[in-house]
């Protein structure tokens, strides 16, 4: 396949594998917490991961290793695109049943529901298909919207400071592809670009101009901040934002069977550059545990499979042995 069909891509499929090594579903020490980080840390030189405990007596813990590094995320930055959105309805400038542009305007690669739909759609539907399905296109067509500036201050307000959006997913791609920064190539660009065409220069998604970056800590933070109720003004807009954060495919295959979890995940794969991010929040009867774990690594295509089963089946064992 060629490589370019897969940027954006941020779907996780089910993995199946033994508990036994965290001790079936015993919470773990501190020390093992401690360790298993390392262990996560090990999958490479830029690996990182963040975990935060809030119990119900008000007690915090917090777990990381390399969580103050910048490194990309990929779709796991749309969580912002969501809220920014959702303040714009707590404010009455838009509505989720507003009727939201589908064309070749905010066609994008990574679309498993849009790609190729023209006309229009209800705000809650482009909202849901950006996080439950990392849908490209739905992402462009929010941020067409409520304008990637106003996310960027969203971001600042939230004390993010290592956090970068681009103007959009179809302007990160034409970018990486070598056209200048802020450049729209357009949809016949785009499929252009995936056959191989450049636009001058490749570049790296990890640059200043046109990326996905945050830190494990800064998004660990993030969703303390949100799923506490600091971000929005009125219960049923966190509410909505609870739901559809929920959607998210990555969540199930992260956190223990029957826990109710909220966030995102993010992936690319550019040329020899890769990226795998989870990042969210699950709820217990006794904590709330936020978390991020991200690996960014250089490597052959044949690097892909086992890095994201070792990720997947890393993270997964750190969350079910937090969980009360």
């Amino acid at each position: 396949m060629n490589r370019r069909t897969l940027l954006g891509t941020a779907a996780f499929g089910a993995l199946s594998f033994s508990l036994s090594s965290c001790g079936g579903t015993r919470p773990l020490r501190k020390a093992d917490i401690e360790q298993g980080l390392r262990e996560f840390g090990s999958l490479s030189p830029t690996a990182a991961a963040s975990i935060s405990i809030q119990s119900e007596r008000g007690g915090r813990q917090r777990y990381e290793h390399n969580a103050g590094v910048p490194l990309f995320v990929g779709s796991a930055v749309k969580t912002f695109i969501l809220a920014q959105y959702l303040k714009e309805v707590e404010a009455g400038r838009l509505a989720e049943d507003t009727q939201v542009e589908i064309g070749p305007r905010a066609w994008s690669p990574g679309s498993p529901v849009f790609i190729g739909l023209q006309g229009s759609t209800t705000a809650k539907s482009v909202l849901e298909a950006m996080i439950a399905h990392s849908d490209n296109t739905a992402t462009d067509a929010a941020m067409n919207v409520v304008g990637a500036d106003n996310i960027r201050k969203l971001i600042k307000r939230a004390g993010l400071n290592e956090t970068r959006i681009p103007d959009s997913t179809r302007k990160l791609f034409s970018y990486l592809a070598g056209a200048p920064s802020g450049t729209d190539i357009g949809w016949s660009g785009i499929q252009d670009m995936q056959k191989g065409k450049n636009f001058g220069p490749s570049r790296a998604p990890i640059n200043p101009d046109q990326t996905m970056l945050s830190t494990a800590g800064e998004m660990t933070r993030w969703y303390e901040q949100v799923l506490s109720g600091n971000i929005f003004e009125k219960p049923e807009t966190l509410a909505e934002f609870k739901r559809i954060s929920a959607m998210a495919d990555a969540m199930p295959m992260m956190v223990p069977a029957d826990t109710m979890a909220y966030g995102k995940g993010g992936s690319i794969d550019w040329e020899d550059f890769h990226c795998f991010c989870v990042a969210g929040q699950m709820v217990q009867p006794a904590q709330r545990s936020s978390f991020c774990f991200i690996v960014n690594w250089k490597g052959p295509d044949d690097s892909v499979a086992g890095m994201f089963k070792e990720f997947k089946e890393r993270g997964r064992l750190l969350l079910h042995g937090v969980a009360a």
